[in-house]
């Protein structure tokens, strides 16, 4: 097939062999190589005329998005399973597929929810500061002391699949399992993973550990904020994984100071990459990582893959393997 038959796409940043080069072998591919992301002006030069784009999480598609695209633009494949820098609606009034990556991430993603919630728990990363930073001196009996995993409660706030990962997690340290969600779980899909259905505030109220895995919707914005956060025991670990937003940050900052909370372990913040004069930064109680809860080198692969296959789909005129659902 001719270079000038091929369908011309777009891929905002360089993501794993596994994606590239399905979408190379049948596509003109324009790649932006940037360790960043493509600034703005840029992006909307880069995307006019494409047939499809494959897009991250830091690339907003909107309205100015697809008028600079173009009206023969068929397809936004989205390389994550999250889709809130996407206008749904804006895609949908112009006819436009937009794909993700759901199901990959799950195990993946819990393995780092749990990694953060044992962490914060046992003060690893203060542990390590202290070793390096030579006040390693001798055994002491109060040295770094943090609460239990095993046997505690965990709340898990959002009950699809991720939440239900952390819940088969939760049972192997004997943990009693309390969960949220707007839409309650059949006995049949809760009662086998040990975890009880209750209200929000009677969640945050009994949980030892708290773990969001929710959407970002205007709903859950700010869902963890200082009325919430007050609900929490001060010995409580609050853990996020979902999106930055979810969690008032400065109110977060203040309950971690002041003791509202014991400690917190984040994926993600608002904004990312989070400022270095953010006050979460100052405190020792609160671990903070850089929105790596999917990347396993398997995972990520995977998800290339799945995003090249929605992106080669469309541009084809195929049915997206993974279609995000067309907004009511």
């Amino acid at each position: 097939m001719a270079d000038v038959q091929r369908p011309r796409v777009f891929v905002a940043r360089v993501i794993p062999d596994e994606g590239l080069a399905a979408v190379s072998a049948v596509c003109e591919m324009d790649l932006w190589d940037g360790e960043l992301p493509p600034p703005r002006s840029e992006l909307l030069r880069r995307v006019a005329g494409c047939d499809g784009v494959m897009t991250l999480l830091t690339d907003r598609v909107d309205d100015e998005f697809l008028d600079a695209a173009g009206p023969q633009l068929k397809v936004v494949s989205n390389y994550a399973v999250g889709f809130d820098n996407i206008d749904l609606e804006a895609c949908a009034r112009r006819g436009i597929p937009v794909g993700n990556t759901p199901g990959v991430l799950t195990e993946t993603t819990a393995d780092l929810a749990w990694a953060l919630l044992m962490a914060a728990a046992r003060r690893l990363p203060e542990g390590d500061r202290y070793v390096r930073d030579g006040r390693w001196k001798t055994w002491g009996p109060l040295l770094l002391l943090g609460p239990d995993v095993h046997g505690a409660t965990i709340g898990i706030v959002g009950f699809g699949r991720i939440g239900q990962a952390m819940a088969r997690r939760a049972q192997g340290f004997g943990m009693e399992i309390l969960y949220h969600d707007v839409n309650r779980l059949p006995e049949a899909v809760s009662s086998p993973l040990g975890a009880t259905y209750v209200p929000l505030e009677d969640l945050l109220g009994r949980s030892d550990f708290v773990t969001l895995h929710v959407n970002l919707t205007p709903e859950t914005r700010h869902l963890i904020s200082d009325s919430t956060l007050a609900l929490m025991k001060p010995t409580a670990v609050l853990v996020n994984t979902s999106r930055g937003p979810v969690v008032d940050q400065p109110a977060l900052a203040r309950a971690l100071r002041e003791g509202t909370i014991w400690a917190a372990g984040l994926d993600v913040t608002d904004p990312e990459p989070i400022p270095l004069e953010d006050p979460l930064m100052g405190l020792d109680n609160c671990l903070i990582v850089p929105h790596i809860a999917s990347a396993s080198r398997a995972t990520r692969g995977r998800m290339a893959a799945m995003a090249a296959a929605n992106l080669v789909a469309g541009v084809f005129g195929e049915p997206l393997p993974t279609r995000v659902p067309v907004p009511a």
